[in-house]
Parts: structure tokens; C-alpha cells; sequence
């Protein structure tokens, strides 16, 4: 069932944070992956073509969109190139939410998710921020996967696991990369 444009957004936020269980926003689940693909998939084509100051009027809305065009390719078009489409569009309403101060006041489990697209960015620069932040957290957790992830964009400027699906061929440092678990 496709959420409606009214309540998409609401929608998103309680699957997420309410119905999903922390570790099930990280399995690699086929009956989780399939929920989301059926649910919010849909959405991803209107949603994104929407103009930004549309998906950024309101904190929430911008939240929303963040894991819609972040989290939800990832599920929903697991091991392939669709999984990565969206990073863009992720990555400008991070940066909006950013400059609008829309992290703070935010728990750790909301700003994670806010900030999940500079952990994804295969951009040193961005790579760099995103330590910075994951740091801020106050988890070691959690920065210990934003310092895997920029260890690879800065020795490789790019994840070398998503190479396959974009058609990017590896070097074997790259390969070798990946065969040591290297991947997400």
C-alpha cells in the first residue's frame, strides 16, 4: 500500500523509529527489506521529484526524506546500483537540516540516521565531516563504523564494495579490500 503525500513522512519516521527494532535498521533481512521495498519504495520516485524547499519546510518532513532516499534504496534495492540512487538528494537535505541547526535537540538515535549520508558519501572531504560528527555522538559505536567507512573513501575514494553493482572495475587492492569483510 503506498502511504499517502500527506502522511508519507509521519509514516516513515514511526516505521522507523517505532516499528523497526535498532538492529532490524541494519539486518540484512530479505522479509525486512521486502516491508520497506513495499511500503516506501514507491514513494521514492514522487517524493524525489518534489522540489527541495518542499521536503525541507519542516524538520520531521526533512528527517523523513533523509531515510527515504537514504536508508530505504538500501533495503529496498539491496545489492544493486538503485541502492545508491538516491545518495545525492540524501546528502543536499543533510546538509540543509545542518545549516538549519535541525540536528540539535535531536536523540542519538535521530541524529545518526540525519547524518547517515556523509557515512555514505564516497567524497574524502565529506568523509572527513562525517568522522567529525559520528564522533560528536558520544558513541564509540557508532564512530568506529563512520572511521571503517572513511578508511576506505580515503584510501580508495570510493567503496570499493559497491563497485560490482555500479559496473566499477577493482583493483585487486579493492578486492582485497572487500574479502577481508570490508563491506556494509
Amino acid at each position: 500500500m503506498v502511504t499517502t503525500p500527506r502522511f508519507w513522512a509521519q509514516d516513515l519516521l514511526h516505521f522507523w523509529f517505532r516499528a523497526l527494532s535498532p538492529q532490524a535498521r541494519f539486518a540484512n533481512d530479505p522479509a525486512i527489506d521486502a516491508a520497506i521495498a513495499d511500503r516506501f519504495a514507491p514513494l521514492l520516485g514522487p517524493i524525489a521529484a518534489q522540489p527541495l524547499t518542499e521536503l525541507a519546510k519542516d524538520r520531521d518532513t526533512l528527517r523523513a526524506a533523509v531515510l527515504l532516499f537514504d536508508q530505504v534504496p538500501r533495503n529496498a534495492f539491496r545489492d544493486s546500483a538503485q541502492a545508491f540512487a538516491y545518495d545525492d538528494l540524501a546528502l543536499a537535505l543533510t546538509r540543509v537540516a545542518l545549516h538549519r541547526g535541525w540536528d540539535r535537540g535531536l536523540d542519538r538515535d535521530a541524529r545518526q540516521f540525519l547524518l547517515m549520508p556523509l557515512m555514505h558519501s564516497e567524497d574524502r572531504v565529506v568523509q572527513r565531516e562525517s568522522v567529525a560528527r559520528f564522533t560528536a555522538l558520544g558513541s564509540s559505536y557508532i564512530r568506529s563504523f563512520a572511521v571503517a567507512h572513511a578508511r576506505m573513501v580515503w584510501r580508495f575514494g570510493r567503496f570499493p564494495h559497491r563497485n560490482a553493482v555500479l559496473g566499477r572495475v577493482s583493483s585487486a587492492a579493492e578486492k582485497r579490500a572487500v574479502a577481508a569483510g570490508n563491506h556494509w
